[in-house]
């Protein structure tokens, strides 16, 4: 029996990717095999030993302490891709809430009052202040190509918007995705100058943080929309408040509160609202449960943040997972203890990624405790298991 921990309300679709039969689930448990969380708080929370994996229900992981866990060999999955829709279908509203003027609109009417006629003659006299803009044929720039960057870049095309992508990283996957109608920008800077609206799709880390800043606001078209559906830390809210008050961007869209920007007349800003849709948390908690599952059972990884990609069919024998660092001779020393307790290989597969390595080997027989030992006691070996 597998033994998972739970944080937060994890989706039953997903859970029920994991037999009763060999998966423990509670969100009360005794050494876990591993955890299930959504957006609870893993920083500053000791690490059970027992953990082997942990699964995160949705796409970032800011609030898992990646780097710890790494170095206890333990792989972090995430679900990219698996809110890709709903958070591309909150992009498209938020450019029509934005061009439109529809939320100040909508307050303007919610405090209408005295009868039909008067209604009325205040809507004619005061309509035009709310008068806004067709997004067709305006330029849309998608900062960053991922799942999601892709599918927004896509359905803008289909609203009739030229669209310029970029991204540095971009993927043979996400390419063969991308409309063939999206340009390319040669750097950021040559994106955001050229566009009416920018929308942002990048994780955050320590080269994103505060990308859009004043410097990068100042070179934007007058007027222009900037929406963030990605990390609040990726623009400087200080900066675009100050725009925002020049009237050198027309409006801010974001689904991440500030209290600069609560109140801003030119802001519409959103609860977090990206993957909340009944759909998006099935499908991110389906797909981190299979990956999950897939590792205890198998070992093999995919879609971890922290561990390459390594997947390799189960053959006959016995399976041993290694979590490594990523340094010269490893291989040879863990395939060296093997042949001192006369294992025969029968596959192997190691990948790295960074400062991490991952190595699957299918065994002959079974791997005595005292081997299993001298493996885990290799220098810059950080976790083995038998599967």
């Amino acid at each position: 029996m597998f033994k998972i921990l739970t944080y937060d309300n994890i989706s039953v679709a997903g859970l029920e990717r994991l037999p009763r039969d060999r998966y423990e689930i509670a969100s009360e448990i005794q050494h876990p095999d591993a955890i299930l969380l959504r957006s609870h708080n893993l920083h500053g929370v000791p690490i059970p030993e027992s953990v082997k994996a942990v699964g995160r229900a949705g796409a970032g992981v800011n609030n898992i302490p990646v780097a710890a866990y790494s170095k206890c060999g333990i792989p972090v999955f995430n679900a990219p891709g698996a809110n890709a829709n709903a958070v591309k279908e909150l992009v498209i509203a938020g450019m029509l809430l934005a061009a439109r003027n529809i939320c100040t609109a909508w307050d303007f009417a919610r405090q209408l009052e005295g009868d039909d006629e008067t209604i009325h003659h205040r809507v004619e006299k005061t309509k035009k202040q709310f008068a806004g803009f067709e997004l067709a044929g305006k330029t849309l720039g998608v900062l960053g190509l991922g799942a999601i960057g892709v599918r927004v870049a896509n359905a803008a095309t289909g609203l009739g918007m030229h669209v310029i992508g970029y991204d540095p990283l971009l993927t043979v996957e996400s390419a063969w995705q991308l409309s063939s109608s999206v340009a390319r920008a040669a750097s950021i800077d040559d994106l955001i100058a050229k566009v009416d609206f920018l929308t942002l799709h990048v994780p955050l880390n320590d080269q994103t943080r505060h990308l859009v800043n004043a410097a990068r606001i100042g070179i934007m078209k007058k007027g222009a929309v900037l929406l963030n559906f990605s990390r609040a830390g990726i623009v400087d809210d200080a900066s675009v408040y100050g725009a925002l008050n020049a009237g050198h961007l027309a409006a801010y869209v974001c689904d991440f509160p500030s209290r600069a920007m609560l109140n801003h007349p030119r802001a519409v800003v959103l609860p977090h609202l990206g993957a909340s849709t009944a759909e998006a948390e099935e499908n991110c908690a389906v797909m981190v449960a299979d990956r999950v599952r897939d590792f205890l059972e198998n070992g093999n990884i995919r879609h971890s943040v922290n561990f390459p990609d390594v997947v390799m069919p189960r053959t006959e024998g016995v399976r041993l997972g290694i979590a490594n660092e990523n340094v010269p001779k490893m291989v040879g020393q863990i395939s060296g203890a093997l042949a001192d307790a006369n294992l025969n290989i029968l596959d192997l597969l190691n990948k790295s990624r960074g400062e991490l390595a991952y190595t699957l080997i299918d065994l002959n027989a079974e791997v005595p405790a005292e081997t299993l030992e001298h493996i885990r006691a290799i220098k810059g070996v950080l976790s083995a298991r038998v599967i």
